[in-house]
């Protein structure tokens, strides 16, 4: 097949195909955007593994974080063991703008780098807060509870940024200066925690979607070998969103749509980079990390949650057909 278009050295082909069904944007308009952009979303990537959520034609979405072998020799690549799986991935490593355009032309639409870089694997750059609001119209309630956290966070002596999730949430991040990947996640734990009890009308750290009760979820669980999506990424929804950083003080003007591959190109310049509006980094105070060492990892407790509430069922269900 010949191409469409050749973007350094890159062939470019059926751009002028819709991206995904329901996207309402084309292949050429991510091609475009990831372009125009890649002088602020690649420093987000650079030196970190990469995961991407990829659309092909008549598929559904899928995360790919093995490189296909068909990918060019000049992809680079480092591969990591996968405790989970218990295997080697061959994960890329997107420093350049000749790899977000290959990864662009594979309709690569969002790109999940890892919290560390490959320089220091044991030590997160950063710890996250993913604000997660319940279904429907709920953005303004994680634009509440962003506030909440960032009161926390002050409270700690700790400062933050915020972005737009790209979907219907935000994200907090705490630039770190030095932590190993278990004190980043106790701390964030604890302040999920403190935020909770801040307003426990509005947000919660319920893990099990069905103990939220309609509250925002304070999603701790960004740690580790955990990946987040990259200020800046495209996202698979419809209308194709980025997800955006926003200052503090214009975080109540914004809703999620008001960054697209369309409109997000002419506010990068406008607008101050994502390192510009994180602070220094900063060590996590002992007295939270404690704290949050004493907070059971909520995957692990909605695990046992579940159990104990299987077992219920069975006596229950046992005792009525006795």
């Amino acid at each position: 097949m010949s191409p469409d278009e050749i973007r350094d050295t890159v062939a470019l082909t059926n751009l002028d195909q819709q991206l995904f069904d329901g996207a309402g944007v084309t292949k050429r308009e991510l091609v475009d955007y990831l372009d125009a952009a890649s002088d602020w979303i690649l420093p987000e990537l650079a030196d970190r593994p990469l995961s991407v959520i990829r659309v092909l034609r008549g598929q559904a979405p899928f995360m790919q974080k093995n490189v296909p072998k068909y990918a060019p020799e000049w992809v680079t690549t480092v591969t990591i063991w996968a405790e989970s799986s218990k295997r080697d991935i061959a994960y890329a490593v997107c420093n350049d703008s000749r790899t977000l355009l290959w990864f662009a032309n594979q309709r690569a639409v969002e790109y999940h780098p890892t919290l560390f870089r490959l320089a220091d694997r044991s030590s997160p750059t950063h710890l996250v807060l993913d604000l997660d609001p319940p279904e429907g119209d709920a953005f303004r309630l994680a634009v509440r509870t962003a506030h909440l956290v960032r009161q926390v966070l002050a409270d700690a002596g700790l400062g933050g940024a915020v972005k737009t999730s790209g979907a219907k949430g935000v994200h907090v991040f705490v630039p770190l200066l030095s932590a190993t990947a278990e004190e980043a996640a106790a701390a964030t734990r604890a302040l999920a925690a403190r935020a909770e009890r801040l307003d426990p009308a509005l947000a919660t750290t319920a893990f099990v979607r069905g103990d939220r009760d309609g509250k925002v979820f304070l999603d701790s669980t960004r740690a580790g070998g955990a990946t987040v999506v990259a200020a800046y990424s495209p996202r698979l929804r419809p209308g194709a969103p980025v997800s955006f950083p926003v200052p503090w003080d214009e975080l109540d003007n914004v809703v999620p749509l008001d960054f697209t591959v369309r409109t997000a190109p002419s506010m990068l310049s406008a607008g101050g980079a994502w390192a510009d509006l994180m602070p220094a980094p900063q060590l996590l105070p002992a007295a939270l990390v404690d704290e949050g060492r004493a907070i059971p990892v909520a995957r692990v407790q909605a695990m046992h949650e579940g159990k104990r509430r299987a077992r219920a069922r069975r006596q229950n269900t046992d005792g009525g057909d006795a």
